[in-house]
């Protein structure tokens, strides 16, 4: 069975559209209220409600409904939506009976020129809007490709005209920050030409981007009799410059087709550079901030050379409760559960429903289909509220159909959907407007990037317990797409409101998108590497800046001409030999000074060649410390770890080849000890 994907109009979550009501309770109107009356005749109405649904919105309805149909909504027949419809009515049922709480959405439309300047700001760069001269604005700037440069100089052309038509105030002239002669002409952008995947080429050398051998990729999307054909996904370069290698005149199909059937996905694979590849847990909460800035930037551009419209959602506020289990943001979540546990990224009530599904429910048959007793649910609803926290909590009471009903209902009862509220309507776009499917998870893959942290890593969570839950298929009766149809409606029809028609020609689209996410969860944690080259220049730009900073500030100077005057006041001995600072390290070109804190043996110099891994390093300090190694690290998973210079702190890939991260950054020091969990 194929279904028909049609370039229709985008498709606007109500629940977040600018002029939508502030609140609508309850969910009160059913949702065959929104059918013609001729659909939904009484012949049918001892059919259940879900199924009666499904009908009439599919093709095999006798007369066609009132509204237009897309077509990938009128190529599904009502067997293959029914798990849609009916979880959609029972998420309506629960929240009738009161056991989900309304929250209040509250929207402001946006004003002509506030778009462009609330992306300006999330995309790190508000010194465009204020007009000052900040260092990390500048750094920015100078990373960018000639893709990025031209989509960020397209939004503040767009902000500034505005301004100019409202004469608000003084604009400065794009030509002012862009440093062009024209404003038609983007500023000097990083090249096109691939670099090193977390490295900075050097003057005169070769790219080092080389694929190792075959077996040290990544790879997604293929089982067991699914086709032999794969396409392999570059890191390399931006997503947004492969575009511009396509034809102008080039036209997305407009009866865009896509199986339902799991093995019909193709196979992805990445290729580990010689840099290896770098998980979103591998780098600092300061560099992955800039990857998100990167990130929004790279998706517009990407955008942009699709000829695609970005669409952004506003939410001015959101009222969410500060104590408790459902209903509480991520954020005010974790920050109670760290109290408790420090370090934790997953809220403690989501690790533990996932933990009891994995444990007794992956076998269940129609596991997050069958719902569980909607009283049953309640009851442990508001026991967890009281009980949970008090360790008092009773686990084995809860049956796993039950544990189901309590994961979807955490994940509806957010105060912001887990994918958040701005880019809902990217997330249906990509489907909607992307024909093909490598560009939809390139696309998928920046909007990843782009959720905070406390969002990613619990949506990183669900969609390993989905995986589990489809590799288990045989015994539970649940494949890919069935898992799909389940949850999409938890994740893209919001609570508190009606879905309406728009949402129901939509329900193939989110479904499409749900299963993206689980099949190629693998690559899309996986920070793209011309993202991290370009954070490693932002970085390099920053220093830079402060060191010219320093050589201008005249109580530096003196202070250093005063330090310098006292240490020559001693006379040096006869014969001394003074050699210039950078002959004066104790550590020769290629070798490299490890430590290893935990470790009986804290240090070790290596001398690295072409062929060095980091797993190398990590095994020769195994093998000294194997005989004396202390308590506290037996059992911890140990890695090398590239800190300072231009990055952060990153954790490096076990098969990355050391001398190339050396050359990429020669001032970090190189630390063993435990990654973050």
């Amino acid at each position: 069975m194929t279904m028909e994907m049609k370039d229709s109009g985008s498709v606007v979550l109500t629940a977040y559209h600018p002029h939508s009501p502030a609140r609508i309770p309850g969910m009160e109107q059913s949702f065959v209220q929104d059918i013609p009356p001729s659909h939904s005749p009484t012949s049918r109405k001892s059919l259940p409600r879900c199924r009666r649904i499904n009908r009439m919105l599919s093709s095999e309805s006798a007369p066609p409904p009132a509204f237009s149909r897309s077509n990938s909504q009128a190529s599904m027949d009502s067997t293959s939506m029914e798990d849609f419809w009916c979880e959609v009515e029972s998420i309506k049922e629960s929240s009738e009976d009161g056991s989900e709480e309304a929250t209040l959405l509250e929207f402001k439309p946006a004003d002509e020129g506030e778009l462009e300047a609330e992306w300006l700001q999330d995309v790190g760069l508000s010194t465009l809007i204020s007009g000052a001269e900040e260092e990390d604005g500048q750094a920015l700037l100078s990373t960018l490709t000639r893709t990025q440069a031209a989509a960020v100089q397209k939004r503040y052309n767009t902000y500034t005209q505005t301004l100019r038509k409202k004469n608000k105030h003084t604009v400065r002239d794009v030509r002012d920050i862009f440093g062009t002669s024209d404003s038609s002409t983007t500023f000097e952008t990083v090249p096109v030409s691939p670099v090193p995947s977390n490295g900075i080429q050097l003057p005169g050398q070769k790219p080092v981007w080389k694929s190792v051998s075959s077996n040290s990729c990544l790879d997604c999307g293929l089982d067991k009799g699914s086709p032999s054909v794969t396409e392999e996904l570059s890191y390399e370069v931006s997503f947004s410059e492969s575009i511009t290698v396509l034809p102008k005149t080039q036209e997305w199909p407009k009866n865009q087709r896509f199986k339902k059937e799991d093995s019909a996905l193709p196979k992805f694979i990445v290729r580990k550079s010689r840099f290896g590849l770098t998980e979103v847990g591998d780098l600092s909460p300061e560099d992955m901030k800039k990857i998100r800035y990167l990130s929004l930037i790279e998706l517009t551009a990407f955008y942009d050379a699709l000829g695609v419209e970005l669409k952004r959602n506003r939410a001015e506020r959101v009222r969410g409760r500060e104590n408790g289990l459902f209903g509480v943001p991520l954020t005010i979540l974790l920050e109670n559960d760290q109290k408790k546990v420090p370090g934790i990224k997953v809220p403690l009530i989501f690790q533990k429903l996932l933990l009891k599904l994995e444990e007794t429910g992956l076998e269940t048959e129609g596991i997050l289909r069958v719902p569980g007793s909607a009283s049953r649910v309640k009851n442990l609803h508001q026991e967890l509220e009281a009980k949970f926290y008090e360790d008092t909590f009773d686990w084995d009471q809860v049956r796993n159909n039950d544990a189901a009903g309590l994961l979807k209902m955490f994940i509806r009862e957010l105060p912001s959907p887990l994918f958040t509220v701005e880019y809902l309507p990217a997330f249906i776009t990509l489907v909607e407007k992307i024909s093909k499917i490598k560009l939809q998870i390139q696309a998928l893959h920046l909007l990843i990037m782009l959720l905070p942290e406390a969002n990613r890593d619990t949506a990183k969570a669900f969609l390993q317990f989905l995986k589990k839950v489809v590799a288990n298929e045989g015994k539970n009766k649940m494949n890919l797409w069935n898992v799909s149809m389940i949850v999409a409606p938890n994740l893209f029809i919001y609570k508190g409101k009606r879905a309406n028609q728009q949402e129901m020609q939509a329900a193939a689209t989110t479904a499409h998108i749900v299963r993206l996410l689980i099949r190629y969860q693998d690559i899309l944690w996986t920070v793209p590497s011309f993202l991290i080259s370009q954070v490693r220049k932002m970085n390099e730009a920053a220093m830079n800046n402060s060191k010219r900073q320093l050589m201008f500030d005249k109580g530096v100077r003196k202070l250093l001409r005063r330090k310098t005057m006292e240490r020559e006041r001693p006379e040096r001995p006869e014969g001394a030999v003074t050699f210039p600072p950078y002959l004066q390290s104790d550590i020769p070109e290629g070798v490299i000074r490890v430590y290893a804190p935990l470790h009986s043996k804290v240090s070790m110099a290596i001398q690295l060649n072409s062929q060095t891994k980091a797993k190398d390093i990590l095994a020769r300090f195994h093998c000294e410390n194997s005989r004396s190694s202390s308590q506290n690290i037996r059992g911890q998973i140990q890695s090398l770890h590239e800190i300072g210079g231009n990055i952060g702190q990153h954790c490096l890939d076990p098969d990355a080849y050391m001398l190339d991260v050396y050359r990429a950054n020669p001032q970090a020091e190189w630390v063993i000890k435990p990654k973050a969990s």
